[in-house]
C-alpha cells in the first residue's frame, strides 16, 4: 500500500521513521487561514483549537489524495497549542515567538494534533484528535530572548519543541510524548486498524 504523509514537518517524518516506517512525502497547498475564514464565515463562529487542528488535518489529506492516482494511504496531520483559551500556530518570526514565550514561561497548556488517514480511492478517512497537557518551565528574559534567537520556535507549532532546542523548557507532560513533536503513533495505529490495515501494510519491518 502507497503511504504517503501530507506534510513538510521534518519530526514528523523522522517520527514515523524511527519507528520504522518511510512514507512518501508529498506537502499539501492548503491555506489555512483560508480554511478557517471558511468555517468562521459559514458557521458564524470560530471552531475551538481541537476542532481546528482536525479540520486543518482532515484538508491537507484531502488535497494530496485528490492529486493522486491508484490506491494510497494518505496521513494529514496539524498542530496547535491552546493556552488560556486560546489557540496559537506557528510564531512565524522572532519578535512574535519572544512574545509567546513570555506567556508560556511557567505555564500549563494542551498541544492539540488533529490526525486524518484518508484512503484513495475509497475516500473513506477516519480522524482523530490528540490532547497532550505541556508544562513549561520558568524562563527568563535572557533565557527567552536566546532561545528565540534560534530562530526555531518561529517556524514550529505553539513556539516551541520537545524533542529540539526547546526541549530544555518543557518541564512536564501529561499524554502522548510523540503528539507534542506532531503524530501520536498509537492513534494512527488505531486508525489504521480502523480501515482494515495493519502497520506492515504501510511498510513496518517484520510483516
Amino acid at each position: 500500500m502507497r503511504f504517503v504523509l501530507a506534510s513538510q514537518s521534518p519530526a514528523r517524518l523522522r517520527t514515523l521513521r524511527d519507528a520504522g516506517v518511510a512514507p512518501e512525502v508529498i506537502v499539501s497547498d492548503v491555506d489555512e487561514e483560508a480554511i478557517v475564514r471558511d468555517i468562521v464565515a459559514s458557521s458564524g463562529a470560530h471552531p475551538n483549537t481541537a476542532d481546528t487542528a482536525t479540520l486543518l488535518a482532515a484538508a491537507k489529506a484531502a488535497a494530496v489524495a485528490n492529486s493522486l492516482d491508484g490506491q494510497a494511504l494518505v496521513l494529514g496531520c496539524d498542530s496547535l497549542l491552546e493556552l488560556n483559551g486560546e489557540s496559537f500556530g506557528k510564531p512565524g518570526s522572532e519578535e512574535d515567538a519572544a512574545l509567546r514565550w513570555q506567556d508560556l514561561s511557567g505555564a500549563v497548556g494542551t498541544l492539540w494534533t488533529g490526525h486524518c488517514l484518508y484512503h484513495r480511492p475509497s475516500s473513506e478517512a477516519i480522524m482523530r484528535t490528540v490532547p497532550t497537557t505541556v508544562h513549561f518551565a520558568h524562563l527568563d528574559a535572557d533565557e527567552i530572548d536566546a532561545y528565540c534567537a534560534t530562530g526555531e520556535p518561529a517556524r514550529v507549532a505553539g513556539g516551541f519543541t520537545i524533542d529540539g532546542l526547546g526541549g530544555w523548557f518543557v518541564e512536564r507532560i501529561e499524554g502522548d510524548h510523540h503528539n507534542v513533536v506532531g503524530l501520536s503513533l498509537p492513534t494512527l495505529r488505531e486508525m489504521l486498524t480502523e480501515l482494515g490495515y495493519t502497520l506492515e501494510d504501510i511498510g513496518y519491518p517484520g510483516g
